[in-house]
């Protein structure tokens, strides 16, 4: 069991803290300047109900960490402002989920990459196409990364290694590299990571495709668990099955523990812990949802009325014949061309009545969209945002028979600027409207991120289908941000609460909310009945998805009091963590379909490990008072509700990283490592870093010390076509195509302590290497 013993430490905020911006009246429907994110948003999370974090791949952004483009930023919600962060390792196209405690960790991604998505200037040895690290943009290889982070505030040291990424891959990796692999919590808190490509480009095959299992080593069919301990990357049968089209898997912890898996036009219900899959229906019309047809899907809110009962929806997408996907190089369709699907699904993959389990048509999408992304909303329905009408994600120089694309390098056209609200809630054919929502003017295509902030507005940012920076593309690259505010923002009065707890358990005594006699207008006893308390998990955002989002009703009843406030008596999550997996979530009070602002909240305990359980909350009866009203306006404009407790969980990132490695450490994997890390971290804050000294030699694992070229499916798995097949990719996804000598590279190079001088090892920690830091050079940390 690992159990990191965190202190979790609650953070009050009070209302008078809020800023002038976070008061501002907003219009419903619109969109907002969101400010530049100094590095085009291709992944985002919240980080907690101040920061949101950012991350892009390797590539000539004009924001700087020291003397590299960066490669990440952090976002002040309020100022509605971007400072950029040290990453070490090419984070392009990897995974990313939250961790109990409310860290964040990042998995995987491509090689080391130049000027123009080239493969780095040095390379592995003996491995041309092996991007080791390059000078010019100063990222490492990214392949096997496992990257950490604990989410600081306003009053801490964001130079402080405590509020940095933690990056590095000697202490800390993956059993395999792990390209758009999936991510998926365990009720435990442990991550599942399925699949992704070794090396590729388009989709992740050749074609003719004869060997689905491996794509003569490009493809990793295989899973494994973070934290591994001690268990062994095993092969995963649906991973060959749906070859070619698998990258990012859609996957949906279930009530059972099983997950919901569906990839190519495939689905199963899937056992990690026993590796078992039963086969489900194949999506109707064998529409592909996942990427690069990047259809929305989302977990339905979660509600007590149906006992919870998990249903997921996809949305949009796009079918094409199965050779007109084509290959690692290009599509062979001229994809721009094709209209996405319209098409809605639903499946349930574990009945309550035990019924056959079957996709069930939806309401279609008011418009065709690929890479449309559904942003789970505390009035319990669902935003869908971004997109285009036609084609695929991805980009390339060409297709099979186009040798110019006619919009840059992206492979979709016709942006769809204007959001769409879906409400499960409503009667089929009724679901879905666009009312009242304006078109944002900004193109939001390939590499676009939406993630909910705590206000209950959504943050949109990101787009860049091009392999780097280009700002003259049709579709550039995009660095400006937009909130977006859902028609709840109409409201004259918004909820305001007191009173939530800073953790949540599974299970257990119930607590009491105490909402404010200004929260709403009219019959006290009206409003209490036509309130819910929702908790919404943002998720990780990345590719149209948001990587661990849900949202889930809870229970509640109430008591009316004589001065108009209402005490809200509410539930703590059923006593089941596969329902909602531990960590970070946003607790808002919902009244009349008008939203609190969120309250950040940790559910569980804090550690990876059995969650405890209790049994469910018994709350009592509401009690209700004749002739009290509230206080609040009644007329429609626009206003910010306010919380007088948003409460926050602090951490230490040593002790997270920490605990992480000494229970891998425990059976055999990283040894001491960990101390060494620390010895070395209290040694370098006292030494001054070199800004242009970047160590670098010839020992396997030089970017952090992780062989990257070791091969997913075994030594052997080399790619069976010649490095031809990525030349119209070269320049991106192309730049991890491994040699024939990267079988020979050790999995475990060597670390020393002490400065090495006669020997080719890299020593990431030599005395006059960088050091991470908000004003010296990005060093190989």
């Amino acid at each position: 069991m690992f159990n990191r013993q965190l202190p979790l430490l609650a953070v009050a905020l009070s209302a008078a803290a809020l800023t002038a911006a976070q008061l501002e009246s907003h219009k419903a429907g619109s969109f907002e300047d969101g400010g530049d994110t100094q590095v085009s948003a291709m992944m985002m999370f919240l980080g907690n109900t101040e920061k949101v974090y950012i991350l892009d791949k390797s590539e000539g952004n004009a924001a700087k960490f020291g003397d590299f483009p960066a490669m990440g930023a952090v976002y002040d919600i309020a100022s509605r402002k971007a400072e950029t962060m040290a990453v070490s390792t090419n984070v392009f196209c990897a995974s990313g989920m939250h961790l109990p405690n409310g860290s964040f960790a990042t998995f995987g991604g491509n090689g080391a990459i130049g000027k123009g998505g080239n493969v780095s200037d040095i390379t592995y040895p003996g491995q041309q196409y092996a991007g080791l690290y390059d000078t010019v943009y100063g990222d490492y290889d990214g392949t096997k990364a496992i990257r950490i982070l604990n989410p600081c505030k306003d009053g801490d040291d964001f130079s402080s290694p405590n509020c940095q990424w933690f990056d590095n891959a000697s202490l800390l990796s993956m059993q395999s590299q792990r390209w758009y692999s999936a991510a998926e919590p365990m009720g435990d808190g442990t991550v599942v990571l399925i699949g992704g490509f070794t090396n590729g480009g388009y989709i992740n095959r050749n074609y003719p495709n004869v060997d689905p299992a491996t794509e003569g080593g490009a493809a990793n069919p295989t899973y494994e668990f973070f934290p591994a301990n001690g268990r062994q990357q095993q092969t995963m049968q649906f991973m060959i099955k749906t070859s070619g089209l698998n990258a990012y898997a859609l996957t949906y912890l279930m009530k059972s523990g099983k997950m919901l898996v569906q990839a190519n036009y495939s689905t199963i219900l899937w056992d990690p812990l026993t590796n078992e899959e039963t086969d489900l229906p194949d999506m109707p019309g064998q529409i592909v949802r996942v990427y690069p047809a990047s259809g929305a899907n989302a977990m339905l809110p979660l509600l007590p009325e149906n006992n919870y009962t998990q249903t997921v929806i996809f949305c949009g997408g796009i079918y094409l014949p199965d050779d007109q996907w084509g290959n690692y190089s290009w599509p062979f369709a001229d994809t721009w061309a094709i209209a996405a699907s319209k098409k809605c699904h639903t499946i349930t993959p574990e009945p309550e009545d035990g019924s056959a389990v079957e996709y069930v048509e939806d309401d279609d999408l008011p418009v065709s969209r690929t890479m449309g992304q559904f942003i789970a909303l505390p009035d319990l329905t669902m935003l869908v945002v971004n997109g285009g009408a036609n084609g695929t994600a991805g980009y390339s120089t060409r297709t099979l028979n186009t040798l110019e694309l006619p919009f840059g390098m992206s492979l979709a056209s016709e942006p769809v600027g204007q959001p769409a609200i879906y409400d499960p809630s409503k009667p089929k054919g009724q679901r879905w409207s666009t009312a009242g929502f304006d078109t944002s003017s900004i193109a939001r295509l390939y590499h676009s991120s939406a993630i909910l902030l705590p206000d209950a507005s959504v943050l949109i940012a990101g787009s860049n289908p091009n392999v780097d920076v280009n700002l003259t593309a049709p579709f550039p690259t995009t660095y400006k941000a937009e909130v977006f505010y859902p028609s709840y923002f109409a409201a004259a009065t918004r909820p305001s609460f007191t009173g939530a707890p800073s953790t949540l358990s599974y299970g257990g005594d119930p607590f009491d909310l105490k909402v404010s006699a200004d929260s709403y207008s009219g019959s006290a006893n009206d409003a209490a009945d036509n309130t819910t308390v929702v908790l919404i998990r943002p998720g990780w955002t990345t590719h149209a998805m948001n990587m661990g989002q849900r949202s889930m009703k809870l229970n509640n009843t109430y008591t009316v009091n004589q001065d108009g406030t209402i005490t809200l008596h509410v539930s703590q999550l059923p006593p089941n963590p596969n329902l909602f997996q531990p960590g970070p979530a946003l607790l808002f009070v919902t009244m009349s379909g008008i939203p609190s602002n969120g309250s950040y909240v940790i559910v569980g305990s804090g550690n990876i490990e059995t969650q405890p359980t209790q049994a469910a909350s018994v709350l009592p009866a509401s009690q209700r008072l004749s002739g009290v009203t509230g206080s609040g306006s009644s007329s429609s404009s626009s206003s910010s509700g306010k919380n007088d407790n948003t409460n926050g969980a602090t951490s230490h990132t040593g002790a997270i990283v920490g605990g992480i490695i000494a229970a891998i450490a425990a059976v055999g994997i990283l040894g001491a490592g960990f101390g060494i890390w620390m010895a070395r971290r209290r040694r370098a804050a006292a030494q001054q870093a070199s800004s242009l000294s970047y160590p670098m030699g010839t020992a396997p694992g030089g970017a952090g010390g992780v062989a990257s070229s070791a091969r997913a499916g075994g030594p052997g798995g080399l790619r069976s076509s010649d490095s031809s097949a990525f030349v119209p990719l070269s320049q991106a996804n192309g730049s991890t195509t491994w040699g024939a000598n990267a079988s020979s590279l050790s999995l475990n190079s060597p670390y020393y302590d002490d400065p090495r001088t006669a020997s080719g090892e890299f020593d990431p920690y030599h005395q006059n290497a960088p050091r991470m830091s908000t004003n010296q050079a990005r060093g190989p940390y």
